[in-house]
């Protein structure tokens, strides 16, 4: 563990955004909301905010992707990749645990190049959280804090952060500070120690479940149509829960044609299964048609069918769902305490 006083990282990080080949991003404000964008200074970023509107998957798994581009006439196809090389400031640790279940995900069966190689060209900077969204139940789930995941995490300890370093490249990327990063001592420690204490209450007491307690109380509610029923009533298929869920990785492949039908792209986007569409299959079918069953569906996927694959409950409990529905029927929180009340 080392530490930098705040004045050394924010010229550190202006040193990076000036000198360094790789793209900087990081956390700024934007209309009372948080958001990673590409920074200008380091008087933009924001390392206390709570949660942001998006997660940093966006940046290995863009919204919108080229695949492929063809020209028929030349009958020629070419594909894309267009791979951005990152520094990415301020990551919560829940944020990281997401992209680690992500990382499984695209390396499983047939990796998957477009995601892959954004990850590999990109350096991880977490931060531990300061300040807690309202939704945020990443207690409960476990990711609060985590020991993986990251290149470079940082604390913050009043007037300097403290940096435990995760990889070769978070090493590579220290050196570039030089002397402005000292090692750690025993008072450091202790007040890391402290951060860590405090952060543990700031966090949503209502959970009522215990996160792997939910495959098999997911299973026990699969067949309990009246209970989606219920709790989607006032569902509006918008796919904001899965858009803004940073361990959603489903999306839509299509292909663009320019208007002269001799050109275009084949292009990837986000995709979410609570989308009417998403489950429409060859002659009109739609064998999810119902959208309790897509909502039943949504349940299963976190925390039921990611853990049978992989091992993970794929909800980190960053808030971010049940802050952005409008008729605010996706807190995970609400329908985990149904299910472990009913149970009961």
């Amino acid at each position: 563990m080392k530490v930098i006083d705040k004045s050394d990282f924010d010229v550190f990080v202006d040193n990076l955004i000036a000198n360094d080949d790789r793209e900087v991003v990081g956390v700024q404000e934007k209309d009372s909301k948080f958001a990673f964008e590409t920074l200008q200074s380091a008087d933009d970023l924001r390392l206390d905010y709570d949660v942001t509107i998006l997660p940093p998957k966006k940046y290995f798994m863009p919204q919108r992707e080229t695949l492929i581009e063809y020209n028929l006439d030349e009958g020629e196809t070419t594909p894309v990749n267009r791979v951005v090389p990152r520094i990415i400031l301020g990551i919560h640790p829940y944020d990281l645990v997401a992209i680690e279940q992500m990382d499984k995900v695209f390396e499983d069966t047939h990796e998957d190049p477009h995601y892959l190689e954004k990850r590999r060209k990109s350096v991880l900077v977490g931060v531990n959280m300061e300040n807690v969204s309202d939704k945020s139940f990443a207690k409960t789930m476990g990711t609060a804090t985590t020991d993986s995941g990251y290149d470079i995490m940082l604390t913050d300890i009043g007037d300097m952060y403290t940096i435990e370093v995760g990889s070769s490249k978070g090493s590579a990327l220290l050196d570039k500070a030089g002397s402005a990063i000292d090692d750690v001592g025993p008072e450091e420690i202790k007040k890391v120690k402290q951060f860590k204490e405090e952060l543990s209450e700031k966090f949503r007491t209502d959970p009522k479940f215990d996160p792997f307690e939910l495959p098999s109380l997911l299973k026990e509610y699969y067949g309990k149509d009246q209970f989606w029923e219920k709790n989607s009533e006032d569902c509006l298929s918008c796919g904001t829960c899965n858009l803004v869920c940073p361990t959603c990785y489903c999306f839509d492949v299509q292909d663009i044609n320019d208007i002269s039908l001799s050109e275009g792209e084949r292009m990837r986007t986000w995709d979410g299964c609570m989308l009417e569409a998403f489950a429409e299959v060859a002659g009109d079918e739609n064998f999810r048609e119902e959208k309790a069953a897509r909502y039943r569906h949504r349940y299963m996927r976190k925390g039921r069918y990611m853990y049978n694959r992989f091992g993970d409950i794929a909800c980190v409990g960053c808030g971010r769902c049940s802050e952005q529905c409008l008729p605010d029927i996706a807190d995970p929180v609400d329908i985990f305490n149904q299910m472990k009340e009913g149970t009961s």
